[in-house]
């Protein structure tokens, strides 16, 4: 019994990293679907193999499938739409200032440097680091600033599709890439800004809570 499984689960056997390129590639030699996102998945419960297997034993109707796709949509465009509210806030309330003051902490340190070391070689070769990090920090900071703004935006168009699945497909397509890239950037201010002043715990300290 265990051998005629292990035989028949072969094709989605796969022993390497299941989030890799690699396995997206042999996915694809062995005719298994790719699906890369939610609403693609969603997209199953009205595939005629499925419809056919719900139906044939009596366990969902076509219309039941239908309900099921339409909510699971509804669901993921209320969830991805909470998401963007959530990130936004944290990003303008709490991330960006934070970046900002410590931004201020590293442009008096430069300016007192400044004022210590006249020669600018000198003051070059000692404030070098810090000039970098205040760059790396303002790109990051300018990036989430504008990034905001733009999910709310495209939200708000996107809301008037009154039609859920497309509306779910759209915000996966629009609004969930927006996500990511703001994630990003925080994910880098994190790594900058000073562990005492930031005001989330770091995903270092989340690993070593108890």
């Amino acid at each position: 019994c265990l051998r005629k499984a292990i035989i028949e689960s072969k094709k989605i056997r796969f022993e390497g990293n299941g989030y890799s390129q690699e396995w997206i590639d042999e996915a694809a030699k062995r005719g298994l679907s790719n699906l890369p996102n939610a609403t693609e998945a969603f997209k199953t419960f009205l595939t005629p193999s499925t419809i056919k297997l719900m139906t044939d034993n009596k366990i969902l109707t076509e219309r039941e499938l239908e309900a099921r796709y339409e909510i699971r949509n509804e669901i993921f465009v209320k969830r991805v739409q909470i998401e963007a509210r959530v990130l936004g806030d944290l990003s303008l309330n709490h991330i960006i200032p934070t970046a900002i003051a410590y931004q201020n902490v590293l442009i008096t340190n430069v300016k007192g440097l400044k004022d210590i070391f006249a020669d600018e070689k000198e003051f070059f070769s000692m404030a070098e680091n810090q000039i970098d990090t205040l760059k790396r920090l303002s790109e990051h900071i300018k990036a989430v600033r504008e990034l905001v703004p733009l999910i709310d935006e495209t939200r708000k168009e996107l809301n008037l599709i009154e039609d859920f699945p497309e509306r779910a497909q759209e915000y996966a397509k629009r609004v969930k890439p927006f996500l990511e890239e703001i994630r990003t950037h925080i994910d880098k201010l994190e790594l900058i800004v000073d562990d005492e002043m930031w005001p989330l715990p770091k995903y270092r300290e989340l690993l070593f809570i108890r």
